[in-house]
């Protein structure tokens, strides 16, 4: 008797373990869920707080930085008026058309030094070609900031550092070291299977035209990230359009936010500051999901190929 009631409590507790296992179990799985969700609210709060107070800085209408409020309590629209119309401090529509005459050109000239240097080392043999991957490797591990001084003094000896000549110097430092940044579109090149030059070659075709009818078409992924990239660097740099630029007529407007922040401009100018870092914004989130909506169907493309 006593060993089949011990076969029965055994067999009623089982049943009750496992379910408060799986009731402890569902409790963490809940509690890991809040937790997660909790700290991924409190991250998108404090990425979201700066973005949405310059938007709300940038309609206020008292234009001094010192303020008893965190956010504005009046708004106006004024601040965008006057940073496009009001010309006589800061000419801010010339340093936005020469920001974006500088950054299309770095765009194209960049992409087609990375697309040319990678294709080279991707898919042609030749004497020289590890030597000059690791000499572009060493090269890459330095900053850029340690030749500035070199660099502008090797513009003014060519006497770009002056007039309108500056915008060209700014096009030629930004476009002229990308050829070495070409170890991202190497590695994506190298995924490629050799078969596809073998059959192209076999047809008749030239190496330009597998390097344009073949590689091309396959690294639009990639063509975008270096689109991307080649844009922003000039769109965002501050350290090189300072060492070169050194009026207002060729300012960027990297310069040119930095010079609202000056203390003889700030008073009158910090709203207008918010209001011109909300412009400069524009052209990159546009950038951003154009070429987000050309990634994606590139990949749609090659995932069906």
């Amino acid at each position: 008797m006593r060993k089949d009631t011990k076969e029965q409590t055994m067999t009623s507790t089982a049943p009750q373990q496992g379910n408060g296992f799986m009731h402890d179990q569902r409790k963490r799985r809940i509690f890991g869920d809040v937790v997660t969700h909790v700290f991924l609210a409190v991250m998108a709060v404090i990425w979201l707080l700066p973005i949405v107070w310059v938007l709300l800085e940038s309609f206020n209408e008292n234009t001094a930085p010192y303020q008893t409020t965190f956010f504005p309590r009046k708004y106006t629209f004024a601040n965008y008026v006057q940073l496009f119309t009001d010309r006589n401090v800061m000419n801010f529509p010339r340093m936005f058309a020469n920001t974006m005459i500088i950054a299309i050109f770095v765009c194209l000239i960049q992409l087609f030094f990375v697309l040319s240097v990678a294709f080279c080392m991707s898919r042609l043999r030749f004497r020289g070609r590890k030597a000059f991957m690791n000499i572009a490797l060493v090269l890459g591990m330095f900053p850029g900031i340690m030749a500035v001084i070199a660099i502008y003094f090797i513009l003014k000896a060519f006497g770009l550092t002056s007039g309108g000549w500056v915008i060209l110097a700014l096009i030629i430092v930004y476009s002229a070291g990308s050829g070495a940044g070409f170890y991202v579109m190497k590695g994506y090149m190298d995924t490629i299977p050799m078969s596809l030059d073998e059959a192209a070659y076999l047809d008749g075709c030239t190496t330009w035209q597998v390097f344009t009818k073949i590689t091309i078409p396959i690294c639009r992924p990639m063509i975008v990230y270096q689109a991307i990239v080649g844009f922003l660097t000039p769109w965002l740099d501050f350290v090189m359009a300072k060492a070169i630029a050194r009026t207002q007529d060729n300012f960027t407007v990297a310069l040119g936010l930095w010079q609202m922040l000056q203390k003889e401009y700030i008073n009158d100018w910090y709203a207008r500051f918010a209001a011109g870092a909300v412009c400069v914004s524009i052209p990159i989130a546009i950038l951003f999901i154009v070429m987000q909506r050309f990634y994606q169907e590139s990949m749609s493309g090659s995932v069906k190929g």
